[in-house]
């Protein structure tokens, strides 16, 4: 069946088999290239965790395995942004692989080879073997003699097959039998005391009653307060912790199209209607289509429109025979479309086939020579017609896991198999018989019902890309060298003003790994010169996309703590607060009543908490809002017979009295449960976090922009 979902998939690289790697041997592609991307020796070190060095060739490797699994994924090799994004995938594994293995190190757990072949024979649903094909039984389990063969062929491995059998089989178990051991244990080590389960009983039960007066910030302008560097430096050196910074850089930047311009539009326009009318005229369209370079290839087959990948479909489909449209734009392209034929085609096909494979499709190693293969299927398809039982014949020589089946394929949609299965299935009638080639060798195919026709058509296109002339990338890139040519970012700023450009101001830290910049997707070269460069440097042109980029250092980040202009936006209103708070406790005085705190303010004495809502453990104070320090001074026993000095808070200052302390009646037993099911949730969910603590407590040097 795995061939099977492959045609279905249009022939898309398939997921590494797992019973492939064992059996047959998987060849690690391209494992020995990627140095060209390297701007050091490998033995050097991109990073280092907790003073454990990353070197460069260890890196690498993981990359080249990261990006082959992706071109197995998505039959295509990444490249640019993409790259980018896997490199930082790998970075952020390796970092947690190294953090994370060597605390549970500490523990004593370990992953061992008995356990890796106790998941691979078991039903657990973490065993990889569960998800191949041929590796259960009609009941869903695990075939174990099977398991054990996979077993065996994992120690027969050496090399390149050994690694990658390692890295896509054994790490991940690895790490995740690792991480659930780890999770158990802080799961079993949660430990709600009994002394702490009285306290937060007592806290709950016990209610303050109070009389207060707040006097609000807002009470003095905020222009009455002058707030300076030298205050935000302060505040920041008493609370560090807040306003750490990585290294950075805030860059702006112009930008000049290298896009096609009206002119290269019109161009392009022009260069497709003169083949409009020889378009018409030509008796081959195959070779008319191929002899004027079209980037849309000819396909000699029908299409139901519903398949036709047109923004004008429902106008092509009523063409006449012969006729020509266009032209049009699509995806970029002006576009000649005509018709050349119109049949009903089914909207499925239930075939049958029996596959003699040339290649394997996990690994691309050759089978069966080209010839061998066709013979042998050229043989069995006499034998077909002749009145031979295909189903027996399937059983016998096909490679597909439909032969369990007689080669039976069920009912597809059209489009569902790799082209040119397709086009022969829903191309000729029930009953049909062939040969045909594919990526995956040769296929017997047997054609036994079509259901549900409808009109399909078969329309050659001729389509010219609208591409950018050589005048217009040349007058973008002299435009972007002329501006390259400014001496700092001001005279940037002048000069595009001047030609009537628009400076991209990019708000956010880039920071010294990062590969985009706003909307600027595969800047990594822009990001590596703003971190070489001063502040105010302009850059030379940097061809990104469709635009030559101009960029300036608008400001540079030294990593540590957070400078006043910096920090402004983060501490100002807290600073000023803090003003505000000693303006008001020295109008207050030190030991105000409660009387005379009003009267200076003019303002009420109010009351709280006869709902029973101030506890110790309460959230928040009805009618005052969150804060803490009053609570602290409301269960203070000192302030239990007079009024508290003058207290800042988060919203104002504030002189409290408790005037009672009373006790609630005792809650319900089903009530005390809940709240200690809940208090052990809440400790358990701040033990999920812990991998985010442990990275907090690593030291983490990162250098991959030395080689990347």
């Amino acid at each position: 069946m795995q061939i099977i979902q492959s045609i279905r998939d249009k022939g898309a690289a398939i997921t590494v088999s797992v019973i492939v790697l064992c059996l047959i041997g998987f060849v690690l592609m391209d494992a020995k290239q990627g140095n060209n991307r390297l701007f050091g020796s490998l033995s050097k070190n991109v990073g280092k965790v907790n003073g454990e060095g990353i070197t460069l060739a260890e890196f690498n490797k993981r990359i080249t395995i990261a990006e082959t699994q992706e071109e197995q994924r998505t039959g295509q090799r990444p490249s640019g942004v993409r790259t980018n994004q896997l490199r930082e995938q790998v970075w952020n594994t390796v970092i947690a692989e190294k953090i994370f293995y060597k605390e549970a190190d500490k523990l004593g757990i370990i992953f061992t080879p008995a356990e890796f072949s106790s998941i691979l024979l078991s039903n657990d649903p973490a065993n990889p073997l569960l998800q191949e094909q041929g590796m259960t039984d009609p009941t869903g389990k695990l075939d174990v003699a099977k398991a054990q063969e996979v077993l065996r062929n994992f120690k027969k491995l050496k090399g390149d097959q050994k690694e990658a059998v390692n890295n896509q089989v054994i790490v991940p178990l690895k790490l995740s039998s690792i991480v659930n051991k780890y999770n158990g244990l802080l799961g079993a080590s949660t430990y709600y005391p009994k002394w702490m389960q009285d306290k937060d009983i007592a806290d709950n039960k016990n209610f303050a009653e109070i009389s207060y007066v707040a006097i609000a910030y807002n009470e003095i302008p905020d222009s009455a307060v002058i707030v300076k560097d030298a205050d935000i430096n302060a505040y920041v050196k008493k609370h560090a912790a807040l306003f750490k910074q990585e290294a950075g850089r805030v860059i702006s930047y112009v930008s000049f199209s290298q896009l096609p311009s009206g002119e290269d539009s019109v161009r392009s326009r022009t260069a497709v209607m003169d083949l409009k009318a020889p378009f018409a005229a030509d008796t081959n369209a195959k070779a008319f289509v191929a002899r004027n370079t079209s980037v849309i290839d000819f396909t000699d087959a029908f299409v139901p429109k519903s398949r036709i990948q047109s923004p004008v479909a429902d106008t092509l489909t009523r063409l006449s025979i012969g006729e020509v449209y266009g032209p049009y734009v699509d995806q970029g392209s002006y576009v000649l479309a005509k018709m050349l034929g119109t049949k009903q085609l089914p909207d499925s096909v239930k075939a049958r086939h029996i596959l003699i494979p040339t290649v394997n499709p996990q690994t691309g190693e050759a089978v069966n020579d080209d010839n061998t293969a066709k013979k042998l299927a050229d043989s069995l398809l006499t034998a077909v017609k002749a009145g031979s039982d295909f189903a027996a014949l399937a059983a016998q020589f096909s490679s597909d896991g439909s032969k369990d089946k007689g080669g039976d394929l069920g009912f597809f949609a059209y489009g569902a198999m790799v082209p040119e299965f397709n086009d022969y299935a829903f191309n000729n009638p029930v009953g049909s018989k062939a040969v045909v080639k594919t990526q995956f060798g040769y296929h017997v195919i047997d054609i036994t019902n079509q259901t549900k026709f409808e009109p399909a058509y078969k329309i050659a296109y001729v389509a010219k890309e609208i591409t950018p002339s050589d005048v217009t990338i040349t007058n973008a890139s002299l435009e972007a060298t002329q501006a390259a040519g400014q001496k700092d970012a001001a005279e940037l700023a002048k000069y595009a003003a001047s030609k009537g450009l628009s400076i991209v101001q990019n708000p956010a830290i880039i920071k010294e790994n990062d590969f985009s910049v706003g909307s600027l997707q595969d800047a990594r070269q822009l990001v590596r010169w703003a971190f070489e460069a001063k502040k105010g440097e302009v850059s030379e042109p940097f061809n990104i996309g469709d635009d030559f980029i101009v960029a300036a250092v608008d400001r540079v980040y030294k990593e540590g703590v957070q400078d006043a202009e910096t920090a402004r936006s983060g501490a100002e209103a807290m600073v000023r607060n803090e003003k505000k708070a000693a303006l008001i406790k020295e109008k207050l005085t030190a030991t105000p009543t409660l009387e005379t705190a009003a009267k200076a303010y003019n303002k009420e004495v109010l009351q709280a908490g006869a709902d029973s809502s101030i506890t110790f453990n309460a959230q928040v104070i009805n009618g005052i809002g969150i804060e803490p320090k009053l609570l602290g001074a409301i269960f203070n026993k000192t302030f239990q017979s007079k009024p508290t000095p003058p207290i800042a808070g988060n919203s104002g200052v504030y002189v409290v009295k408790t005037n009672a302390l009373k006790a609630k009646a005792d809650e319900a037993p089903e009530m005390i449960a809940q709240q200690k099911q809940a208090k052990l949730g809440a400790i358990r969910s701040q033990i999920n976090n812990w991998y985010e603590g442990l990275r907090k407590q690593a030291t983490i040097k990162d250098n991959r922009s030395e080689s990347f």
